[in-house]
């Protein structure tokens, strides 16, 4: 039996999964990716288990690709995908009682790390379909409605695989810029630990979005299941918190005090 937990982080592309991991990396007690030779530390680039290629992960592409949707009783659900994983990955962590990993496409595999590794947790990371949109632009040849509208059906997967999770918490970029210190409080509580000093060059990158793309009525009607508005906006949300110890899951909802709107 190993000595330690997974703590998946997934999100679409440009969607601040990279921060969150960065958050809980700093917390006592967490490993983490570091100056690996891959895009963003990402691990899905560092095992050989699953295949990952320029044609998986795509932005705007994969988290719908139902080839790219791994659950429980998958092709990959075997006991020589979760060795393989563990023998790949060790190399890039120290000894911890959580690893942390962070890629994009765990957003679509949460249900396979759950049944591969049963004491794995996962956190869900949002961020506001039209920033997402615009930021995203510079990769993919979409316009900026199909775009969210991928956005939109993706969330939707997400929603549903999400209640096959025993242990996940959904965590919105904008409730991060908003208040750093209670984000991570939140991290720390979901995974039973004292919380540490938040950073202080936590910025604002919706802002450099303004304007860019706009939710149609319809796609605004959709995009407020997670808190999301037209223009950049976002509403007070109850997000999702999940943990078999009723305790956990208190104490981190205790954290979160009341979402912000904009």
């Amino acid at each position: 039996m190993t000595a330690h937990r997974y703590i998946f982080v997934g999100g679409l592309h440009r969607s601040g999964t990279s921060l969150v991991a960065r958050l809980i990396g700093g917390l006592p007690g967490v490993s983490a990716v570091n100056a690996a030779p891959v895009p963003e530390n990402e691990g899905v680039y560092l095992q050989g288990a699953i295949p990952h290629t320029a044609r998986h992960g795509v932005p705007m592409h994969f988290a719908t690709d139902p080839a790219q949707h791994h659950i429980e009783g998958s092709h990959f659900d075997r006991l020589e995908t979760q060795m393989r994983l563990e023998r790949d990955w060790a190399p890039y962590y120290k000894e911890a009682p959580w690893r942390v990993e962070k890629s994009p496409v765990n957003l679509t595999r949460m249900r396979l790390y759950q049944q591969l590794f049963p004491l794995s947790q996962f956190v869900v990371v949002t961020r506001h379909p039209e920033a997402v949109a615009a930021a995203t632009s510079k990769w993919v040849d979409m316009d900026s409605a199909a775009m969210i509208n991928h956005w939109l059906d993706a969330h939707d997967i997400v929603q549903r695989d999400i209640d096959y999770l025993h242990a996940v918490i959904t965590i919105r970029y904008e409730d991060i810029i908003a208040d750093p210190t209670a984000t991570l409080a939140r991290l720390a509580a979901f995974l039973d630990m004292d919380t540490v000093p938040a950073p202080s060059d936590i910025r604002n990158g919706n802002q450099d979005y303004a304007g860019t793309a706009t939710l149609s009525p319809a796609q605004a009607e959709r995009a407020s299941v997670w808190g999301y508005r037209a223009g950049l906006q976002v509403q007070p949300w109850a997000s999702v918190t999940r943990h078999p110890l009723r305790r956990i899951a208190e104490n981190v909802v205790a954290a979160a005090g009341v979402a912000p709107s904009t």
